[in-house]
């Protein structure tokens, strides 16, 4: 049919370009430094194709964004334990938490160049929202936890990229240490607020 070669053809090129980006931002020092033209050159496609499929850099960024993000989000809706739906409420809380910090762990360049995207606050994009109704939802099963809206935008600004980016660039924190910091701050707030007790107390 005419009609499905130029389909296919902007699939591929959707494609190609995504992972163009997916690779410069990768490879770039900061997010700042990869162009529209460093993409269009590196995916090996016109960059009036780039614009007419992404509009703006700001469009590509977001568009690779949730794609990468789509597997995490399957998980999440429809996935088994720790992320799926059938979890207990505690225990996928700290698990949508360690996810979050690691897909930012993972594609750190591309979620600070997300988050900097320009005009528009980030808080209105649509994974945060998505993200924060989520946990909301979570939190709201809880016995007993008062101010779950609140709550999910603190707990997500801990795993906020440009402060990933400081805690591993800036004060050389491990994937690990990060994970056990996170786990033990949400276990707090979840608890309460009642401070940590090391096991050697008594």
């Amino acid at each position: 049919m005419p009609e499905r070669k130029p389909r296919a053809d902007a699939a591929r090129n959707r494609e190609a370009v995504l992972a163009a980006a997916d690779r410069l931002f990768a490879d770039r020092e900061s997010p700042e430094q990869v162009t529209m033209a460093d993409v269009a050159a590196e995916a090996g496609v016109g960059k009036a194709t780039l614009f007419r499929g992404f509009t703006d850099r700001a469009g590509l960024i977001r568009a690779l964004y949730e794609a990468r993000l789509e597997t995490v989000r399957r998980a999440v809706t429809d996935g088994p334990r720790p992320l799926g739906p059938t979890t207990a409420p505690r225990e996928r809380v700290l698990a949508l938490l360690d996810a979050i910090l690691c897909f930012k762990l993972d594609h750190r360049h591309l979620s600070l160049a997300l988050e900097a995207t320009g005009s528009d606050s980030p808080y209105g994009t649509e994974h945060y929202g998505w993200w924060h109704d989520t946990l909301r939802g979570v939190l709201d099963q809880l016995p007993g936890f008062q101010g779950s809206d609140f709550a999910a935008h603190a707990l997500l600004a801990a795993v906020r990229a440009d402060l990933v980016d400081h805690l591993t660039n800036r004060q050389k924190m491990t994937r690990e240490q990060l994970r056990e910091e996170l786990a033990d701050f949400t276990t707090r707030i979840l608890d309460g607020g009642s401070p940590h007790r090391p096991e050697s107390e008594h």
